[in-house]
């Protein structure tokens, strides 16, 4: 039954498969967001606009550390989609297993650090003022599970490059309810606060992983790996953290990011300037949900198809892609300019947050319709076992081109122009990841 669903990938008519594949993705990432909405609203209206603040100083650090499973996720699972279309059954078990040893060794040294160093980390983020003791108190506990989120980050990757989509959904869902449930009752009920806030996180991540683990002991895997495999081996590693420094790389060049964002607004408008970049990043994270559900469905099929070397099959998967990717980002536009005034009072009963809040959105999310270009084409790259042009792509959007917009823009705009640089970065970014991914299908895709 395993193997079955596996070599689908190279059989069912693309739009059938992409649905498969990308619907439970979105699902899953749509919970999530939820999740992290719901979270957010909770922490404002039972805590208040101060927490929802210092929270997104410690995303940033927490999710850079979990990202370093992500990363070893994603590339594992390129080679794991490439070795079961090639027939390769032993190779995809032993990068599992090197995955698995990977994520662990690296997080906890990283966590361990990042403890160490709290007091210092926590301000270099906007941690200032009465942020600093809600940020750390958050940050301390929320660090503990850090490494079990880094494991849930790698596995989920692994398992959808099995062809396993709505298995990777059910480990996205679990989470995102149980830390609903957990901040009613520890924020409201229990009225722990910020530490309720930074528990109901950390032991959703428990969940996660619980279900994670049952799934590849019991029957529902093809990768089964014996304990030698757990052994790392060197070019494993080093083709695993190469794919990887991909998705590595996007995410620390996304805390830069937020580090710049947060120091650049508190300089303009303190706290509350810092709490509308909080709403807007949360609001990115759910308004993204179909192109990232339709990325994480567009890889397993591109890589398993890559390596079994049907072109016009990983072709066609490029067009659908992006076709859905930038139909469904444009509907969520739409909603989000028709509904901008309204957003920000479900999170917050602060009138200085609320007022700048709507402008914003609307200048952040004006060119969300092509952004599945950018992430479609950087996909193709990391799905194909290409990491440097995957790398580069990447770093455009979220560093190369935005940070020194961002310096540029906010210097002559002030707080409007930390807020146009977003779009304008997207375009750029956008027009060069479509330029180098319609080079690169032409010329490896017609042979």
């Amino acid at each position: 039954m395993g193997f079955k669903s596996t070599t689908a990938l190279g059989t069912q008519s693309i739009p059938k498969l992409l649905i498969q594949q990308a619907v439970p993705a979105s699902i899953g990432i749509l919970v999530m967001s939820l999740n992290i909405l719901i979270d957010t609203i909770f922490v404002g209206q039972w805590i208040g606009s101060n927490a929802i603040a210092a929270i997104n100083v410690v995303l940033p650090v927490s999710f850079f550390i979990a990202a370093l499973g992500m990363s070893i996720g994603v590339g594992g699972a390129s080679i794991i989609s490439r070795a079961l279309g090639e027939q390769d059954h032993a190779k995809a078990e032993k990068t599992f297993a090197n995955q698995i040893t990977l994520t662990f060794i690296l997080t906890v040294f990283v966590v361990i650090f990042g403890l160490l160093f709290v007091d210092n980390i926590i301000p270099i983020f906007g941690g200032k003022g009465s942020l600093f003791s809600l940020a750390k108190t958050y940050y301390v506990i929320v660090m503990y599970g850090v490494p079990i989120l880094a494991f849930c980050m790698m596995a989920n990757n692994t398992i959808r490059a099995e062809g396993k989509p709505k298995n990777a959904m059910y480990a996205m869902l679990l989470p995102s309810v149980s830390n609903l449930v957990l901040d009613y009752v520890f924020i409201r009920v229990f009225d722990w606060g910020m530490m309720g806030a930074a528990w109901a996180t950390t032991l959703s991540y428990g969940v996660c992983a619980s279900y994670i683990v049952y799934f590849f002991i019991s029957k529902k895997s093809v990768l089964r790996p014996k304990l030698d495999a757990f052994i790392l081996e060197s070019s494993l590693v080093k083709e695993i953290s190469s794919l990887g420094s991909v998705t590595l790389a996007r995410q620390a060049m996304v805390s830069i990011t937020v580090l710049l964002v947060n120091n650049i607004l508190f300089s303009f408008g303190g706290e509350s300037t810092i709490a509308v970049y909080a709403i807007l990043s949360r609001m990115l994270m759910f308004a993204t949900f179909p192109i990232f559900g339709i990325t994480q469905g567009f890889l397993p099929i591109a890589g398993f198809n890559y390596g079994a070397k049907n072109w016009g099959r990983v072709r066609q998967v490029i067009n659908i892609s992006i076709g859905y990717a930038s139909g469904l980002a444009t509907l969520v536009l739409l909603l989000i300019m028709f509904f901008a005034d309204q957003i920000p009072t479900l999170f917050s009963k602060d009138l200085a947050v609320n007022s700048q809040t709507p402008a914003a959105l609307k200048y952040v999310f004006a060119a969300l319709p092509i952004v599945g270009i950018q992430l479609i084409g950087s996909a193709y790259f990391q799905a194909i076992g290409k990491a440097l042009p995957a790398l580069l792509l990447t770093l455009s959007r979220q560093g190369l081109i935005f940070i020194p917009l961002l310096f540029i823009l906010s210097h002559y705009y002030g707080v409007q122009g930390v807020w146009l640089a977003f779009p304008i970065s997207d375009v750029i970014s956008t027009i060069m990841t479509a330029y180098f991914l319609n080079r690169a299908v032409r010329k490896e895709l017609f042979a």
